[in-house]
C-alpha cells in the first residue's frame, strides 16, 4: 500500500506555530525526520507519520497538550494549502464544502469508511439537523488531526458573520482535560466518546455568499489543485507524470511535447515510447485532459465559454467550440447553461 502523505504547507503551518511558541525549528525538524528545505514549496508532499511525529514533539516541546486545537484556531487553511484559497474563492458555503471534499486529500491523505477517497467529508441531515461527518478510519489514532481539520473549518468562518457556524460538536476520542479549551474555540456543547466526528451546523450557513474574488480566480485556482490532485493520484504512471505538467501550463498555449519531455528528462522519443507502453499518445493525453477540464469548467458554471477556452489553451473560442463538439456533440455554451 503507497505511503500516506500530506501537503508540506500543511506540516510548516505546524512547525511555524509551534516555534512561535518557543520550540527549536532544529529539534523539531530531527525528532521528526524532516528536511525544513522540503517544505519551502507548500505543494510537496511529506510522509504523513512524520507530520504526526511532529504533533507529538512539538506538543511537547511546547507544553501545549491542546496544540492541535490551537493549530486550528491560529492558522488560517488559505495561509498553508491552495484548498483554503478555492473556499475562499468559492460563490457559497456549499460550494466551499463542494471543493473541501473533492480536494481535502492535497491538505492530508487519511484512510476512509468508503471505497472513495473524495468521501472523507459528508453531510448527514437528521431531521432538522444537518452534520458534517468526518469518516477517516481510526480517528483515535490521532485524535490531533480531527481537533485541527474542526478547528480550522470552523474558525475560518468567524470573520464572515455574525450567527455561530456550528451548534454542536461530537468527537469519537475521550476528554483530553481541556474541554475547556473545545468549548472556548468551537463556542458550542462539546460531546466526547461518541461514535463519530461531527459538526452540527447552523442551516442558515449553507446559502450563504461570501465570495469577492472574479469566476476567473476560481478557475485559476481550480486548474492548479486539479493538477496537484491528478500528480498525486497517478504519481506512478508516465501519462499521469505528463497530466500532472500539462495542467499549469495548458493556459500558456505552449503545452508542446518538447516542453513535457524536457521537464521529464527525457528525449520526445522516449516520452513516446513510454506513452505507447500505457496505450496512449501525447495528443490523445493533451486532447483528454482538455475534454475533462473543460466539463469540469463548465459543469461549475463560475467561468464563461470564453474564459474555459483560454484556461485549457485553446487562443481562439471557436476552435474551443469546434473541439467541444467533437467531445461531446454539444456546443459549449449548451453545457454550460445545462442545468
Amino acid at each position: 500500500m503507497r505511503e500516506l502523505t500530506v501537503g508540506a504547507g500543511f506540516v510548516r503551518g505546524l512547525m511555524r506555530l509551534a516555534v512561535s511558541k518557543g520550540a527549536s525549528e532544529q529539534e523539531l525538524a530531527e525528532r521528526a525526520e524532516i528536511d525544513p528545505l522540503d517544505l519551502l514549496d507548500q505543494d510537496k508532499r511529506v510522509p504523513f507519520r512524520k507530520y504526526v511525529a511532529l504533533m507529538r514533539a512539538a506538543k511537547l516541546a511546547c507544553k501545549d497538550p491542546a496544540l492541535g486545537l490551537h493549530y486550528g484556531e491560529a492558522v488560517d487553511v488559505s495561509e498553508i494549502s491552495i484548498v483554503g484559497l478555492l473556499g475562499r474563492a468559492s460563490e457559497t458555503m456549499v460550494d466551499a464544502f463542494a471543493q473541501l471534499k473533492r480536494y481535502a486529500r492535497l491538505i492530508v491523505e487519511v484512510e476512509v469508511e468508503s471505497t472513495n477517497a473524495d468521501d472523507r467529508f459528508a453531510f448527514s441531515r437528521e431531521g432538522d439537523q444537518i452534520w458534517l461527518v468526518d469518516t477517516r478510519k481510526n480517528p483515535n489514532d490521532f485524535p490531533e488531526l480531527t481537533e485541527s481539520a474542526f478547528a480550522h473549518i470552523v474558525c475560518s468562518t468567524r470573520h464572515l458573520g455574525d450567527t455561530p457556524f456550528a451548534r454542536a460538536v461530537q468527537v469519537t476520542h475521550a476528554d483530553p482535560g481541556y474541554r475547556a479549551e473545545y468549548e472556548r474555540i468551537f463556542q458550542a456543547p462539546v460531546t466526547f466518546d461518541c461514535p463519530r466526528n461531527a459538526l452540527r451546523l447552523d442551516p442558515s450557513w449553507l446559502a450563504k455568499r461570501f465570495s469577492n474574488e472574479p469566476r476567473y480566480v476560481f478557475g485559476i485556482l481550480s486548474a492548479h489543485a486539479q493538477a496537484l490532485l491528478t500528480s498525486l493520484e497517478n504519481a506512478q504512471t508516465t501519462r499521469g507524470h505528463v497530466e500532472s505538467l500539462l495542467m499549469p501550463i495548458l493556459h500558456t498555449g505552449n503545452a508542446s511535447v518538447d516542453l513535457v519531455a524536457g521537464k521529464l528528462g527525457l528525449s520526445r522519443q522516449t516520452l513516446f515510447r513510454r506513452l505507447k507502453a500505457e496505450d496512449v499518445t501525447f495528443q490523445q493525453v493533451l486532447d483528454d485532459l482538455r475534454h475533462k477540464l473543460a466539463l469540469h469548467y463548465l459543469g461549475g458554471k463560475k467561468v464563461s465559454v470564453n474564459e474555459t477556452a483560454y484556461l485549457v489553451g485553446f487562443s481562439d473560442p471557436a476552435a474551443f467550440s469546434r473541439a467541444f463538439k467533437r467531445w461531446t456533440g454539444a456546443s459549449p455554451r449548451l453545457a454550460r447553461n445545462k442545468d
